[in-house]
């Protein structure tokens, strides 16, 4: 049968379209081609011709053009092919497919490296829509290439074939370790990427070892069985020519210390001599970080850390020479604008904001602002992620103020991977790091050049948190000297001097009062100075500063109100859009931790306005809304009351936002081609109007919520069937919060409500999910069906006996969070107060697991009601508890006395006292029956309950 040949016209008329495709200066022929490459489409041939075209090098006769323009028709033919197969493999001709496999291979011999890399992207595309067993012998035919079995393979078509290999690698590594026929392919590929590591060829030396680094991770049998082999050609690699052979080598040790530390051990001092000299390597800062990777994997491994200790002296100088700008960043950052006048363009105000407070030094060492990457995690060579989790509230991604260079903190670089590093090991070493480091601050600190000057600084705030005992004693002449470098005259000392006091903020907030007036005032007023600096970066870096110090100072800033208030309100003048994000931080931490001392009207009567202010200028639209209304919701539950002059517009304007996202998601999910509108906008409205409901009085938020337009309830409906979990969680919070303080007007709504909740009390869902927000919107709907219960009362009871099943589901099911187990025996102890007659026949099923939640709950008034409920449900039915009344007697001897004894709890003691007497009339010798309990319990038990 002989090969498929393409036909001469159809031929040249693709060849010019695919040229005319890419023609940029001739608008016009680019149109027509691509309506022309468009109806090729429906050919049947057309994946026969654009491989034709890709591996044929040579002009064909037919087709009318100059090398250079085939060229192009060749590439797009390339790109064009490999969309197809990504988009279209399974209805691709079983024929063409096996043209495709036949030809392909042609490509990676073209003496073009461009060509050699588009056939290296469709064999992997080809592969990936396939599988390995659609093409199983591209692996030997790709390793016959590589190693040159013909004798006739160019060094150019080895470095195509091996880098096609690789590619079939990253995209297939666990495939590769499944059993196929018996056989996996792992175990012949690996020992062949082994032998390719002594490739004279320095690019396949490369790829065959950034191949093995997919693998050794994973830990398949082929790795662990060469591991030795493997060690010994990593030595052998270890000085090699090319730098990047080198940097895949620093990779491989972090990879093997991974999965085989004690391999590792025995090495440490040749390894600790040969990453401190990679990490010099001053001309490739690739190699240099891979090699600094080394020390953050050792430091982080509980089985290794140790044996680090012994050459500090020669690893900690490398890291703090590591930690010094480079020459190209230093001429880019030297003498930063003053820029707090100009508007910030669009491009740079991204407001992504973390919710974990727990700030780690490793995602805040942005020597530019001393603040950190939140959107999209910085990943290092060695697959270590710093992500959102590690940043504190309101820390922002860096941006760029210059189109032409990327920002030299926007990447996980060198820099940033040393100050990690030093972090980690002072935390794990203390003293002796800061033996190493102290030399090196004494002559930096005060060094004549910035960039100096600025890496002691950075060093200084990396050690913080591990050799903060250590460092202690020098604070009060350090953090002077810090305050003064908060007036250095180069904006990026000012920057990260701001970052690094906020790290010792803690200690300086800590101070006996003679102490706090020495220390913690200046650095205070020193931050706060620097938030009105003429500098956004500098801004930027100071308000996360201050940010840090309102989490460590929490309630001691309480004396101080009024002056980080008045400081607050001269940003809100003087920011652009972009750092208004981290000043809502700001506020919103203050509020959290000082709470009712922001309430004071002098305070109100400043920073309401300079809040009102934005509020009115923040389109419904804007992602500004997210971080503004967050904010608003904290400082509505500090002023408390004092919120309600503010609060009718608020509210109204949160429920135009709810209604107007719900209208747009309905409109959207009717136009698929429509975007979805971003339910951060619901979830934070959601909790701006459960901050207000509470913060207010009673009547107060009785009236917001009886005049909402449209209806909140209606509104609350919605939410609570969102597909969104967030959405579902605030939406079950609200709806507890109007339980408990707006009953009233919630109460007609009630049947509607609770038949949206009983059916959302799924656990099936979250099961199949897996999703840890999941939970967290069951435990809400039970925390809300109790609040209802407390009220509702008997008018339960239509629901009793649907809630009963639901949520026996959650308490007998043990693979769920503790909490939400125990937020379900609460919800249905509460359930009992009105309704114990209709659950009493259900008792002996649910008492042992109610029982086993309710005694991990501590005594608050929630299981002050919960257990009132369960024991009304005993009194109706007190046979039930034969198996765990002794549980349940342990659980009340248990009590918290002043709880039990308090005013607000006479009804839960007597209630009890009536379970006891209805057991001793019941239990022939109740005293013996008594002696079951620990001596202690059973006193206890007697003494609280005056039996």
């Amino acid at each position: 049968m002989m090969a498929w040949q393409p036909q001469e016209e159809p031929l040249r008329q693709l060849a010019q379209c695919l040229k005319d495709s890419l023609s940029g200066h001739d608008k016009n022929a680019q149109k027509n081609a691509e309506l022309m490459l468009k109806q090729a489409k429906t050919s049947p041939d057309i994946d026969n011709y654009l491989a034709y075209l890709f591996s044929n090098n040579q002009v064909p006769a037919t087709v009318n053009m100059g090398a250079e323009n085939y060229h192009a028709a060749r590439s797009a033919a390339a790109i064009m092919l490999k969309n197809d197969i990504k988009t279209s493999y399974k209805t691709i001709p079983e024929s063409t497919k096996s043209y495709i496999r036949s030809i392909i291979l042609v490509g990676l011999q073209d003496p073009n490296s461009q060509i050699r890399n588009y056939a290296g992207n469709v064999i992997t595309e080809v592969v990936r829509q396939g599988g390995i067993m659609g093409w199983p012998q591209i692996l030997s035919e790709l390793i016959s290439l590589v190693s040159n079995s013909s004798g006739t393979a160019s060094p150019q078509t080895q470095e195509g074939a091996m880098s096609a290999l690789l590619k079939i690698c990253e995209d297939n590594k666990r495939q590769l370790d499944r059993e196929y026929q018996g056989q996996r392919p792992i175990n012949f590929i690996f020992p062949k990427l082994l032998e390719f590591t002594t490739s004279p060829i320095a690019k396949v030396r490369a790829s065959a070892l950034a191949s093995i680094n997919l693998f050794i991770p994973e830990k398949p049998t082929a790795v662990v069985s060469h591991i030795d082999a493997l060690l010994q050609q990593l030595f052998q690699l270890a000085l090699d020519p090319s730098d990047d052979v080198r940097k895949h080598v620093c990779r491989s040790f972090i990879h093997i210390a991974d999965i085989a530390p004690e391999k590792i051990v025995p090495h440490m001092a040749g390894l600790v001599d040969y990453m401190v000299t990679q990490q010099r390597s001053v001309d490739n800062t690739e190699l240099a970080l891979d090699a600094a990777e080394f020390w953050l994997c050792v430091g982080e491994d509980e089985n290794l850390r140790s044996c680090l200790g012994p050459y500090l002296p020669k690893i900690v100088p490398v890291l703090l020479e590591s930690m010094v700008y480079s020459e190209d960043d230093i001429l880019r950052l030297e003498g930063g604008d003053e820029d707090a006048d100009l508007d910030d363009r669009e491009e740079d105000i991204k407001p992504i904001f973390a919710t974990s407070r727990a700030a780690r030094l490793v995602a805040t060492t942005n020597g530019e602002t001393g603040t950190s990457t939140a959107n999209g995690s910085s990943k290092s060579a060695a697959g270590t992620s710093y992500d959102d989790d590690d940043l504190s509230d309101g820390e922002l991604e860096e941006f760029d103020d210059d189109d032409e260079v990327g920002d030299p903190e926007e990447s996980w670089n060198l820099r940033k991977c040393s100050a990690a590093a030093l972090d980690v090991l002072a935390s794990v070493f203390h003293e002796p790091v800061f033996a190493v480091t102290l030399p090196y601050l004494t002559d930096n600190l005060n060094h004549a050049e910035w960039p100096n000057r600025e890496a002691a600084v950075l060093a200084l705030g990396a050690i913080a948190d591990g050799c903060m005992e250590v460092v202690e004693p020098h604070l009060p002449v350090l953090t002077q000297y810090l305050i003064s470098l908060l007036q250095d005259q180069e904006p990026v000392v000012r920057q990260i001097t701001c970052w690094s006091l906020g790290r010792y903020s803690g200690w300086a907030s800590r101070l006996d009062e003679a102490g706090k007036r020495q220390h913690f005032e200046p650095m205070m007023d020193g931050i706060l100075k620097r938030m009105l600096d003429n500098n956004k970066r500098v801004q930027e870096a100071a308000a996360s500063a201050f940010a840090n110090l309102e989490e460590k100072a929490n309630v001691q800033l309480r004396d101080y109100c009024a002056v980080i208030v008045r400081q607050f309100v001269d940003c809100f003048a003087k920011y652009k859009d972009r750092n208004m994000f981290i000043l809502y931080d700001c506020v919103q931490t203050l509020a959290e931790h000082v709470g009712p001392a922001l309430a004071k009207p002098e305070l109100v009567n400043i920073l309401m306005p300079a809040l009102i202010q934005r509020w009115n200028r923040v389109s419904d639209q804007s992602r500004e809304m997210f971080p503004l209304l967050e904010c608003l919701s904290y400082v509505a539950t500090a002023l408390g009351d004092s919120f309600a002059p503010f609060s009718k517009p608020i509210f109204t304007r949160c429920i135009n936002i709810i209604h107007q996202n719900l209208e747009d998601y309905w409109i959207a999910s009717t136009n698929p081609g429509m975007d979805q509108p971003e339910k951060d906008f619901l979830v934070t409205s959601l909790d701006l109007l459960s901050a207000i409901i509470q913060a207010l009085d009673e009547q107060k938020s009785a009236e917001l919520v009886a005049t909402s337009q449209p209806n909140l309830f209606d509104l609350l409906a919605y939410c609570m069937k969102d597909v969104n979990n967030d959405v579902r969680q605030s939406a079950y919070a609200l709806l507890g919060d109007c339980a408990i303080y707006v009953f009233q007007q919630l109460q007609p709504y009630i049947p509607a409500i609770l038949e949206v909740l009983i059916a959302q009390l799924d656990l099936s869902q979250v099961m199949i999910d897996a999703e840890e927000t999941g939970y967290s919107v069951i435990n809400n709907a039970c925390w809300s069906v109790g609040e209802i219960a407390m009220r509702q009362r008997e008018g339960m009871a239509p629901y009793v006996e649907r809630l009963l099943q639901k949520l026996a589901t959650i308490l007998f099911n043990d693979k769920v969070p503790e909490s939400l187990n125990e937020n379900a025996a609460i919800a249905l102890g509460r359930l009992g107060i009105g309704c114990s007659q209709a659950l009493a026949p259900h008792l002996a099923t649910f008492a042992p697991p109610f029982i086993r939640a309710i005694r991990n709950v501590s005594w608050t008034d929630e299981k002050g009601h919960a257990l009132k409920g369960f024991m009304k449900i005993i009194l109706n039915n007190p046979q039930s508890m034969e198996q765990c009344l002794l549980d349940f007697f342990m659980e009340m001897a248990s009590a918290d006395r002043n709880f039990i004894q308090g005013p607000a709890e006479d009804e839960l003691l007597e209630t009890f006292q009536q379970v006891l007497i209805r057991y001793k009339n019941l239990i022939p010798d109740f005293a013996a029956f008594l002696h079951h309990l620990p001596p202690d319990k059973e006193q206890a038990l007697r003494e609280v309950y005056n039996l």
